[in-house]
């Protein structure tokens, strides 16, 4: 439009310059009217002469507005007219471009399924909660061959993809390990479904869920949030829903947007990428899996991301382990229930060097308390200013000693607490925010503490 217009007062400019110079031009040649014989030098000019001049510059002027009038009757034959685009009524949607690169990513929701036709639980709120089927595809893999459980995942139809392994016998193990039987057949079914996603239908990433857990209302905007820290900070090898320490009365409910950093493999509902399948594949172990993952040569200084608040919660009391943990720990497990943003947050502060930058100066910073102070509500602060406080071991058996004096899970893997990072438990008791930490010396976990 705007170079339409300066072509038009061009147009107009040229118009009116060309008319100047002639009329000039016949002003300075009298008597040069068409036919009329050139005036002798010297010779003067007779107001009829400047008469007969009007007249032909005025004829001239006509000609010429005649022809550029009809030039532009051509004009709007030629170029239909525009219709102004009418005003959306709604908030204008992001550039289609932009939209469709958006809907490339695709996070898979890998189901595994065994004997257990409660699956019909995680299901649906699986499919209840997905903001879209293509963007969260379920994939239920189930091992065993329950008539029973096959006949509920079958029910969803297109809802969800099945797939079975072609393995659902027993797996070679040794004598000793005769009854873990069920833990060599469950790590058998992850390496084969996982391989599935990962090399047959090659996902560059997968959430990971078992048959028995339930997730929260905004499960899938958790795990679409955290996806680009994973691609980002190389630090990060797995997301998770799951608090190991997500009791009712050790979390803050209040504030279900906290995220935060773990040494410790959570599992129970995780995301993980294709390039960590691709380097965990060769060396996936024959059986208890999730253990073999908290093992320094599979963590390999690397951590995860952990909510405040459970993203999952277990139904699942009946399993392989016979509800260990179940009763004492992970039934009491506080599910979420206000649907967090995540998307809209900034979650760089979960990034190693700027979460390093904070967190830690924060634990050592909060003044140093007893347990009996804690359990009485003496805490430094406690009538007015309720800031975090710092609980300090100094040992495995401090540590056991202090975290079941707490309510925490007092079990240690390669070293690692439940929750820990760099050493440090994060919980809440009586109110307040406590640092389960380990002297600002710490210098590294010791395997041997298990």
């Amino acid at each position: 439009m705007l170079k339409k217009r300066s072509l038009a007062l061009l147009g107009a400019a040229l118009f009116l310059a060309w008319n100047g110079l002639l009329l000039l031009f016949l002003w300075g040649r009298p008597g040069a009217a068409p036919g009329a014989a050139p005036a002798p030098p010297g010779s003067r000019v007779l107001p009829a002469q400047l008469l007969q001049l009007a007249h032909d510059a005025e004829a001239e002027l006509r000609l010429q507005r005649e022809l550029l009038l009809q030039i532009q009757r051509l004009q709007r034959q030629r170029t239909p007219p525009k219709i102004p685009p009418k005003t959306p009524k709604t908030t204008p949607k992001p550039p289609q471009k932009e939209e469709e690169e958006e809907e490339e990513v695709v996070i898979p929701v890998l189901v595994l399924a065994c004997d257990r036709s409660s699956v019909r639980r995680c299901l649906d709120k699986l499919l209840r909660y997905r903001p879209s089927a293509r963007r969260f595809p379920v994939i239920v893999s189930q091992d065993c061959g329950h008539a029973e459980t096959a006949a509920v995942i079958a029910s969803y139809g297109a809802a969800v993809a099945r797939i079975r392994p072609p393995e659902l016998g027993d797996v070679a193990a040794p004598p000793e390990h005769r009854k873990f039987q069920g833990y060599y057949r469950i790590a058998r079914h992850y390496r084969w479904a996982l391989g599935q996603v990962f090399g047959a239908l090659r996902h560059r990433a997968a959430i990971v869920v078992e048959d028995d857990l339930e997730v929260a209302t905004d499960f899938f905007e958790y795990f679409q949030a955290v996806l680009p820290l994973l691609r980002e900070d190389r630090s990060l090898w797995c997301a998770s829903a799951w608090n190991d320490n997500g009791r009712e009365g050790l979390v803050d409910a209040g504030r279900a947007e906290l995220l935060y950093r773990t040494d410790f493999f959570p599992g129970l509902g995780w995301l993980l990428l294709a390039e960590l399948w691709e380097e965990l594949e060769p060396k996936w172990p024959p059986a208890f899996w999730d253990d073999w993952m908290r093992q320094p040569e599979q963590r390999r200084g690397r951590a995860c991301v952990r909510p405040e608040v459970s993203r999952t919660m277990t139904f699942g009391r009946k399993g392989v382990s016979h509800g260990q943990f179940y009763d004492q720990y992970l039934r009491f497990i506080k599910l979420n229930e206000r649907f967090v943003p995540f998307t809209r947050l900034d979650l760089s502060y979960l990034k190693k060097d700027e979460y390093e930058r904070f967190f830690l100066p924060q634990v050592y910073a909060a003044p140093e308390v007893r347990l009996e102070e804690l359990q009485r509500g003496d805490a430094p602060g406690g009538g007015g200013d309720a800031g975090p406080v710092r609980l300090q071991y100094r040992g495995r058996d401090s540590f056991k000693a202090l975290a079941k004096a707490l309510g925490l899970m007092d079990d240690l893997k390669s070293g690692v607490p439940r929750g820990g990072y760099r050493g440090v438990v994060s919980f809440v008791c009586r109110g307040r925010r406590v640092f389960l930490a380990p002297p600002p010396d710490w210098d590294g976990y010791d395997p041997s503490w298990s």
